[in-house]
């Protein structure tokens, strides 16, 4: 399927489902903000997948979001922020202007990109960007909406020496133990995420209280499980019931029942995707939200509107974005009312991932001069020196785990009636600087950063 308003670019027959976008060719010249001029690619030796990705006019990148399996909500919101910023960039304008790009493209060259359905299968997803790289000689590679995949596209992304802008990944071990050199992740990590809604629950909810958890069984699911767990330690909450299931169950009753039989006070969700929607709504079900105050450390992007505020009522957790952000943020005011012009409605966290982390990978271009991707990934390295700004403020990847450091909102979900439209779900009660709440330098959780070439 071909993305209408595009001419179509190249598609390969198959099992996978693919969006094909290239669009019109734009002039005027990029100056990059740190260099005087573009570098030449005879400045630089052959590595990965450039000079050879921009020799023409111009450059390619690779997106592999899940548009089928337990996360296809998130994974079809993340397409279409990738979308909208890619459509923006390379028509120029006032807000990629506003987000500091110059002219049409980047560096002057039009961005081509396909989407191929990762599956939630880190080996689909691994085989589809292989072939992007090698075959369409993607400059660039993203999209995912699960840390299992997130890891296994990082360590690609290092082996082949592209540069990975990681799609929605949660895991504590994204940016931990699995960091990579070519990998730089948007979305606050598990740890951040605890970090800023630990105090915010407890003052809420009280402290000395008894937490059930429900764990999907992979690293996304037990890094925030022992991040809010560890977060909320020191308010005297403790652990009741931990009940691990699989990702994409349909029937949670086993492990509720056992939530529901715990002396528990609090039920901890940890599920993303349709298994947070599953899993809610049984656990109203089997009266466990009659007994116990729902939190969930990740909301998943479609959970309210698809489990309803009389569910989400009263739950707290964190978002990567929300789209009433808009309110401070100027940046995110032009995101959120594109993107609603685009397709009529307001835009979720994994759009907002996409679309944020597309503009970043471009920013840093211009501002290394060059597409080479040592000089790309040492420019993302350097940005605490000259953040970025973007539709969260001002906000830099950190040098020692390519973590971005960024504000953390910490919502807490609408009853029906207080609702004032179809998409006020939430209050953001806290917004937490990315500094208060990423994991210190002398703890980089095992990441130990790979070579640049």
């Amino acid at each position: 399927m071909t993305h209408q308003g595009t001419h179509p670019g190249e598609t390969r027959l198959g099992r996978r489902s693919i969006l094909a976008a290239g669009l019109a060719a734009g002039g005027g010249l990029s100056l990059p903000l740190l260099s005087p001029f573009p570098a030449r690619a005879a400045d630089y030796p052959a590595l990965g997948t450039y000079p050879a990705g921009v020799s023409g006019d111009t450059c390619f990148i690779g997106l592999t979001p899940p548009l089928t399996g337990a996360y296809s909500a998130d994974g079809k919101d993340l397409s279409l922020g990738y979308q909208l910023a890619i459509a923006q960039i390379n028509a120029g304008g006032d807000i990629p202007a506003k987000w500091g790009l110059k002219g049409k493209g980047v560096l002057g060259k039009t961005i081509r990109y396909k989407i191929a359905d990762g599956e939630l299968k880190p080996n689909v997803a691994v085989q589809e960007q292989t072939q992007f790289i090698e075959q369409d000689k993607a400059i660039m590679i993203s999209g995912c909406t699960d840390s299992a995949t997130a890891i296994a596209l990082e360590e690609l992304a290092q082996r082949m020496k592209v540069v990975n802008m990681v799609g929605a990944s949660g895991s504590n071990d994204t940016t931990g133990k699995d960091c990579q050199r070519y990998g730089f992740r948007s979305q606050p990590s598990a740890y951040m995420a605890s970090t800023a809604l630990g105090p915010v629950v407890a003052k809420a909810f009280g402290t000395n209280r008894k937490v059930a958890y429900l764990v999907p069984d992979y690293t996304y699911g037990f890094s925030v499980f022992d991040s809010f767990a560890s977060a909320t330690k020191k308010y005297g909450w403790t652990i009741a019931s931990k009940q691990v299931v699989p990702v994409g169950a349909a029937d949670y009753s086993s492990a509720l029942i056992n939530i529901a039989n715990s002396d528990a006070e609090i039920f901890c969700n940890v599920c993303f995707g349709n298994d947070s929607v599953a899993s809610s709504k049984q656990a109203d079900q089997f009266g466990v939200l009659k007994k116990m105050k729902m939190v969930v450390p990740n909301i998943s992007s479609f959970q309210a509107q698809e489990t309803g505020a009389a569910i989400m009522g009263g739950v707290y957790g964190t978002f990567d974005f929300w789209w009433t952000l808009e309110d401070t943020y100027p940046l995110a005011k032009d995101f959120v009312e594109s993107f609603y012009a685009a397709n009529k409605y307001r835009p979720s966290w994994c759009a907002h991932i996409a679309y944020m982390q597309t503009y970043l990978w471009a920013l840093a271009v211009e501002r290394a001069g060059t597409f080479y991707p040592v000089e790309v990934i040492k420019t993302l390295e350097a940005s605490q020196s000259q953040p970025f700004d973007s539709s969260l403020g001002k906000v830099w990847y950190r040098a020692e785990d390519h973590q971005l450091v960024r504000p953390v909102p910490v919502v807490v979900g609408k009853t029906p009636g207080q609702m004032k439209s179809k998409d006020d779900f939430f209050t953001v009660v806290s917004i937490v600087p990315g500094e208060q709440a990423i994991n210190p330098v002398s703890d980089l959780m095992g990441c130990k950063l790979g070579s640049y070439s």
